[in-house]
């Protein structure tokens, strides 16, 4: 009950921002900056015409794929650098060089290299991803307790045991931390893919709105993504969180 409760305190501070916006959108009087109504109203309507579900069930699997694949090989990774030092010193520059290298050129290398295709937009959003999550693990993976891995040893816990009830609950704040940070690259480096190379998604739609200066429908996309953002954070984050630090509050 108490966990539902957090879920729904930020609703206030939710509608005092429409406040805001509403007043701001009164004030400046122009149809470059329309009212929550305004734009909640176009919304409505591209879903009734199924164009805004369309275009958004192809981002956000693109958002998906990419994460998922982001965080296992960014994880794998990352771990490997923790444990080994001389593995860390000879690729973690590599690292740093790809952490450095804008999202932009890579997109735009992939899809000359790959074509504009939908694998070439896959690719080139997890390795902008990839990146981050092997830093954050690898920072983690140093912190890990060598006396739990040897009770692990002692009792003879197989592997995936061991990963699962000594290693990971360690890492969860990491993970978390990757996840959080990766979910709102992830989803920003999608949607500057499709407005360079596809011909479907939301980023698709935002380009083409903008083209026709319709500002009300730019926002009802860029809101409806942002608010699968929020779900994801309310229903699959701070749940996870939760349980993560139930573990470590175990005496």
């Amino acid at each position: 009950m108490t966990g539902s409760i957090r879920r729904w305190q930020g609703i206030p501070s939710i509608l005092l921002l429409l406040a805001l916006w509403q007043a701001g959108a009164m004030l400046a009087g122009s149809r470059l900056l329309p009212g929550p109504m305004a734009v909640f109203t176009v919304m409505a309507q591209e879903t009734a015409s199924g164009e805004l579900p369309f275009h958004l069930g192809f981002s956000l699997a693109r958002v998906g794929i990419a994460f998922v694949v982001a965080m296992i090989v960014g994880t794998a990774i990352g771990l490997v650098l923790g444990r080994s030092r001389g593995i860390d010193r000879w690729l973690y520059p590599w690292l740093i060089v790809l952490l450095n290298i804008p999202a932009l050129i890579v997109i735009i290398l992939t899809y000359i290299w790959m074509g504009l295709t939908e694998a070439a937009l896959l690719i080139a959003v997890a390795v902008n991803k990839i990146p981050s999550v092997a830093v954050t693990l690898r920072e983690g993976a140093g912190t890990l307790d060598r006396d739990f891995a040897e009770v692990a040893q002692i009792y003879e816990f197989g592997p995936l045991k061991t990963l699962r009830t000594v290693v990971l609950p360690q890492l969860a704040p990491y993970l978390l931390a990757a996840a959080r940070n990766g979910l709102s690259l992830v989803w920003k480096i999608v949607l500057v893919a499709e407005l360079l190379g596809r011909s479907n998604g939301v980023g698709f739609q935002l380009q083409t709105y903008f083209q026709l200066f319709d500002v009300p429908r730019v926002m009802a996309y860029a809101i409806a993504f942002v608010g699968c953002v929020l779900v994801l954070e309310a229903f699959l984050f701070r749940p996870v969180e939760q349980s993560a630090g139930q573990w470590r509050r175990q005496p």
